[in-house]
């Protein structure tokens, strides 16, 4: 067992340089439980919006512990754990403060880490691949569909991109020219986004067919102007950003914003399969960059302007 652990917190609501690296006791596992000892915590954008200004907030859940999801090996177990044993290498997906250097977690949110991915890796994989899973679910997207993907370069987008032509759809993918190796790599047809997405994605369409399915991880007006626009059916767009306008436009909004379905069943039931996809080299994870704890603020600052191109990751 340890008895301390380095965490970092958010100590007031605001940007970045309200994170602060302190002292925490991790405690002992309980029934069902393990302690992990972090090995990387991957950063998301869901992590600097929870202490970000904003009308709703309470000072009364200050300091707050950031951090989503981590990779790790098992330090101890607590009654009643039925699979793990220390030594095991794990990842971890929803936890609650996972910007630590020891991290107590329930073994239901755990498994095997994916010998594939190193530890940086390996810490990105379920946030954005479950996210991405939730998406193509829920537009029903399917062999012989073809998917627009925007924002194909991010995390959940580089994931729909995979998962999608993993099902046996044809993609076409927005990202900026820097991205578009990559994109073609995975087997998308990239395009830039910008002025005259429309009339790209209709030149792209010459090589895959027509759009069936659009997934937004950018929610932009362009991104959602044009997904309407390709897809005849609004219920096969979804939207993991663009909250305002989802209803108003009769797509589907997806994931943790007002009136989204949270998609919880679908989520948990693909952890597993995103690490055995992982495991067999399907699946690729992109880190742009790693980060020391006490350099979280810097690897916020970077999330926030997003154009990191891969997965930023906390490294205790």
């Amino acid at each position: 067992m340890t008895s301390a652990s380095r965490a970092v917190v958010a100590t007031a609501f605001g940007g970045p340089e309200v994170l602060r690296t302190v002292e925490v006791a991790p405690g002992d596992p309980g029934p069902g439980q393990v302690l992990l000892d972090v090995r990387a915590a991957a950063v998301n954008p869901i992590d600097w919006k929870m202490y970000a200004p904003g009308p709703g907030n309470d000072p009364s859940r200050l300091p707050l512990r950031l951090g989503l999801e981590v990779a790790g090996v098992v330090a101890a177990v607590g009654p009643s754990v039925r699979w793990l044993s220390p030594g095991d290498e794990v990842i971890a997906w929803r936890v609650h403060g996972g910007y630590a250097s020891h991290l107590v977690v329930s073994e239901q949110v755990t498994c095997r880490r994916p010998s594939t991915l190193d530890w940086p890796a390996a810490s990105g994989l379920l946030l954005a691949g479950t996210t991405a899973v939730h998406t193509l679910s829920a537009t029903g997207a399917h062999d012989g569909d073809v998917v627009l993907v925007h924002g194909g370069s991010g995390g959940v987008g580089r994931m729909a991109v995979q998962l999608a032509i993993l099902r046996g759809a044809r993609v076409i993918a927005t990202g900026s020219p820097d991205t578009h190796d990559d994109l073609r790599a995975l087997g998308a047809v990239p395009v830039a986004h910008g002025p005259g997405l429309l009339e790209r994605v209709r030149d792209a369409e010459r090589t895959t067919g027509p759009v069936t399915v659009a997934i937004d991880t950018v929610g932009s007006d362009e991104a959602l102007d044009v997904s309407v626009a390709v897809v005849a059916d609004r219920l096969r767009v979804a939207t993991i950003a663009g909250f305002g306008r989802a209803a108003e436009l009769g797509v589907r909004a997806l994931g943790g914003g007002p009136g989204a379905d949270p998609g919880t069943a679908v989520r948990e039931a693909a952890r597993a399969q995103l690490a055995e996809l992982a495991a067999d080299g399907s699946l690729d994870v992109r880190v742009a960059r790693t980060f020391a704890l006490d350099d979280a603020a810097d690897a916020h600052r970077l999330s926030r302007e997003g154009h990191a191109r891969g997965k930023l990751v906390l490294v205790p």
